[in-house]
C-alpha cells in the first residue's frame, strides 16, 4: 500500500506540473498575441503581393511572347521577299547567270554557319548529333537540287511565275506520299488542290507568251522547265527530309546542321565544270553587296523559321508561307510591268484561292 500511495503521490505531482506548464504557456501566449496579430498581417500582405506579382508577370508573359512571335514573322516574310528580288537582281547580271552552283554552296554555308553559332552553348537552341557523311549524301544530293534547280528558274522567269509555281509543292508531296508511302490526304484538300493546279497552269500559258510590250517581264520556256524540274526536286527533298528525320530522331535544325556543309562541300567540286568565274570579274560592288545581303537574308530566314515552327507551331508557320506567297505575287506582279487587263491575272487569283481555301 505504501508502494502505491507513493506512486500515486507521484504521480498527481506530475499531472499538477503539467497543468502549471499549460497554464504559463497559455498566459505567455495570452500576452504575445498582438505582436503574433501584427506578425501575421505582415506575412498575409506579403503574400498578397506575391500573388499580385504571380499574375502580373503570368499577364505580361503571353503578351510579350506574342509581341517576339509576331517581329519573328516579320522578320521571316521581310527577309523572304527580300532575298527572291535581291537573288532575282544577281540573277539579272550576265556576270552571274553562270554562277548558280556557287551561289548555292554559298548560302549552305551561311546557313551551316549560322546554326553553329545557334549551337553553342550561349545560345543552346538545339543539341548538335553527329550523322555519317555517306548517310547524309542523298539528302545532300536532294537539297542542292532543291536550290539550284529554282534558282535557275528566277533567272529565266517572272517573279510572280516563280513563286506561284511553288504551289505545285504541296501537290506533288501528297502525289508521292500517296504512290510510295500509300499516305492520303482528306477530300477537302484534294479539292482545294484542283483550282491551285489550274491557276499555275493559266500562268504558265500567258506568263510564258511574248508580251507585246517590252518593258514587260515575262517567263521563257527554259524558266517554266527548270521550274517544273525545281518543283519535283523539292518535293522529293521535302519527303525524303520527314523520312530522315524520322529514321535519324532527329529535330529539322539537327539535321539542317548536318546536311548544311555536307551539301556546301559537294557543291565545290561541281563549280569548275558548271560555273564561269571569268564573267564575274566585270562584276560592280554594288552586285556583291546584293551577294552579301542575300546570305544575309538566308540566315535570318532560317533562324526565325525555327522560332515561328516553335512558338506558333507548324499550322501558323503554313499560314506565313500563304502571307508571303500572296506578298511576292503582288509585287511581283507590280514589277513585273503588266497592266490589271492581262489575262494571266485570273490564274493567279485561281491559284491563291486554292492555297487559302
Amino acid at each position: 500500500m505504501a508502494a502505491s500511495y507513493d506512486d500515486a503521490k507521484a504521480e498527481n505531482g506530475r499531472l499538477l506540473e503539467e497543468q502549471g506548464n499549460e497554464g504559463s504557456n497559455s498566459e505567455l501566449s495570452g500576452r504575445s498575441s498582438p505582436f503574433n496579430r501584427l506578425a501575421s498581417i505582415d506575412i498575409e500582405g506579403l503574400k498578397d503581393v506575391e500573388i499580385r506579382k504571380k499574375a502580373a508577370s503570368t499577364r505580361e508573359g503571353p503578351q510579350k511572347n506574342r509581341a517576339i512571335l509576331v517581329a519573328w514573322i516579320t522578320i521571316n516574310t521581310l527577309a523572304t521577299i527580300g532575298i527572291i528580288f535581291t537573288n532575282k537582281a544577281i540573277f539579272s547580271d550576265p556576270s552571274f547567270q553562270r554562277c548558280q552552283v556557287s551561289f548555292a554552296s554559298f548560302h549552305f554555308f551561311v546557313t551551316a554557319l549560322t546554326l553553329f553559332i545557334l549551337s553553342r552553348p550561349k545560345f543552346g537552341m538545339f543539341n548538335p548529333e553527329p550523322v555519317r557523311i555517306r548517310t547524309l549524301l542523298p539528302l545532300a544530293i536532294a537539297m542542292s537540287l532543291n536550290v539550284i534547280l529554282p534558282n535557275a528558274s528566277l533567272q529565266f522567269s517572272s517573279v510572280t511565275f516563280y513563286q506561284l509555281a511553288r504551289i505545285l509543292l504541296t501537290p506533288t508531296v501528297a502525289l508521292i506520299n500517296y504512290t510510295f508511302y500509300s499516305t492520303s490526304i482528306p477530300r477537302p484538300a484534294v479539292y482545294a488542290l484542283i483550282p491551285a493546279c489550274v491557276g499555275v497552269g493559266i500562268v504558265s500559258y500567258f506568263d510564258s507568251k511574248v508580251p507585246s510590250n517590252a518593258k514587260v517581264r515575262s517567263t521563257s520556256f527554259v524558266g517554266v522547265i527548270f521550274a517544273f524540274a525545281g518543283v519535283l526536286a523539292s518535293s522529293l527533298y521535302t519527303v525524303w527530309v520527314s523520312s530522315y528525320q524520322k529514321s535519324l530522331k532527329l529535330s529539322s535544325m539537327q539535321l539542317l546542321y548536318n546536311q548544311a556543309p555536307v551539301g556546301g562541300v559537294l557543291l565545290l567540286y561541281i563549280v569548275p565544270w558548271t560555273d564561269n568565274f571569268w564573267s564575274v570579274n566585270n562584276a560592280s560592288i554594288s552586285k556583291w553587296m546584293l551577294i552579301l545581303l542575300s546570305g544575309c537574308f538566308a540566315a535570318l530566314i532560317n533562324l526565325s523559321q525555327f522560332f515561328i515552327i516553335g512558338g506558333a507551331g507548324p499550322v501558323s508557320s503554313t499560314v506565313v508561307g500563304h502571307l508571303k506567297t500572296c506578298a511576292i505575287v503582288t509585287l511581283g506582279w507590280i514589277a513585273s510591268g503588266r497592266s490589271v487587263g492581262d489575262r494571266s491575272i485570273f490564274g493567279i487569283l485561281l491559284a491563291i484561292a486554292g492555297i487559302i481555301a
